[in-house]
């Protein structure tokens, strides 16, 4: 029981570090658009998404029950060893997490969970210790469609948008009013991201608990979801600069009326898909959003060299956390069939130190911090009043260079006077 006892703790710490790196690596979903368009101030957003994400929290537990009573067969949670294999998955996730981080890339937090922990499963349990019915329909299916909807919701408010507001194109501010909604927008986000994200972590520690037997329902108790939203507001408020730099503007130049239309397809889509348990990729829908409202907005860029590298990493999300976690689960049933213990599990927490100590180290060597994450935004918060306008009609031409005319003949009487 001690041995049990010293791995669900294990378990328990890993789990809410794994929580405050979803929420420094998630910060820029809710935040990286009003960042960039200069709606919010950097630390100011991140401030807003921490107190946003702990509400969050709160108001629901369906996806903790996908993830404690649903991914893995009923049969096979209990025992002192799947605690252990829960940890071993875990550190898949986490290294994932981290090396995305650093390449800001924003990849899933929520299928590096998965992944890592599936991946932990069959090798210590056998492929038969998954149930593949409920990875596929609320899991798999949801990372297809979620943001492939997000991002046409989103193209489609922004072209209404555009539309609704094209009688002030000729007027410098005539959109700037949106930056007043992406505030209200992106809070939701953020909100609809604490109902999702953070649940994961609650699922994760209750698997636990209900592997040796110290609770016997899906349902995460009260300390489990106070300490699951404290980690992942603590992460948010740290902010993932890398990745919010990528959001906010290494997809597509964001104008306010664009960010608005992203965000706010952005929490309809999590909000809708936290009510129905599906545990879907915050991350994913963010990035479909963002696309979607690129593509909305006439004039406008989609960098699809970026969108390719993100793709590709939403692809090896799943399988490279899940060798990782296989790799680590392996360590745990070495041990347990020489008879020595817990030793995987320590051997796996000091390879685990190891490689997130060194990805942080390199992060240091080109650091991006609040200062510079979006050094250009002091510029573009000038430019936005001027790119949000689209080039003069013709007949809009000819008025000004007759107008501009006007103003040189008069001058030109005045000095022939004098």
């Amino acid at each position: 029981m001690e041995t049990a006892a010293l791995v669900v703790a294990l378990v328990i710490v890993l789990a809410l570090f794994f929580d405050f790196t979803n929420g420094f690596h998630d910060t820029a979903n809710a935040m990286a658009t009003p960042i960039a368009t200069g709606a919010l101030k950097p630390k100011t957003a991140v401030a807003l998404a921490a107190i946003l994400n702990l509400v969050g929290a709160f108001l629901s537990t369906e996806v903790a029950k996908t993830i404690s009573g649903g991914i893995i067969r009923e049969d096979q949670i209990s025992g002192e060893v799947f605690p252990s294999l829960i940890f071993a998955g875990l550190i898949g996730a986490i290294t994932w997490n981290m090396f995305t981080w650093l390449l800001g890339l924003p990849s899933s937090s929520s299928h590096a969970l998965f992944g890592g922990l599936i991946g932990a499963t069959i090798v210590g349990l056998g492929v038969h210790g998954i149930d593949f019915g409920v990875v596929m329909s609320k899991v798999v299916l949801p990372a297809l469609l979620a943001p492939l909807t997000a991002g046409i919701i989103a193209f489609a408010a922004t072209k209404l948008a555009y539309a609704v507001t094209r009688r002030y194109d000729g007027k410098p501010d005539g959109r700037d009013g949106f930056r007043w909604g992406q505030i209200f927008t992106s809070s939701l986000v953020a909100l609809a991201h604490g109902t999702n994200d953070a649940q994961k972590t609650m699922g994760i520690i209750t698997l636990a608990l209900i592997a040796v037997g110290w609770q016997n329902h899906p349902e995460p108790e009260l300390w489990v979801i106070f300490a699951a939203a404290s980690a992942i507001a603590l992460g948010t408020y740290v902010g993932g600069w890398r990745i919010i730099r990528t959001l906010g503007k290494g997809l597509t130049d964001v104008k306010p009326a664009q960010g608005f239309s992203a965000e706010a397809s952005t929490a309809a889509t999590i909000l809708a898909s936290s009510h129905l348990g599906f545990a879907l990729s915050t991350t994913q829908v963010a990035s479909g959003s963002v696309i979607g409202s690129g593509l909305g907005r006439r004039g406008s860029e989609v960098r699809w060299g970026m969108v390719g590298k993100i793709f590709v990493g939403w692809l090896l999300t799943l399988p490279a956390a899940g060798l990782v976690g296989g790799l680590m689960a392996l360590l745990v049933v070495w041990s347990k069939n020489a008879g020595l213990g817990v030793t995987g599990v320590i051997i796996d927490a000091i390879l685990a130190t190891i490689a997130i100590v060194f990805l942080f180290l390199r992060s240091r060597k080109d650091e991006v911090h609040a200062g510079n994450a979006m050094s250009e935004v002091a510029v573009s918060g000038q430019a936005v009043e001027l790119d949000e306008n689209p080039p003069p009609t013709p007949r809009q031409q000819r008025a000004m260079e007759e107008k501009a005319a006007r103003k040189a003949a008069k001058k030109k009487t005045k000095g022939a006077d004098k």
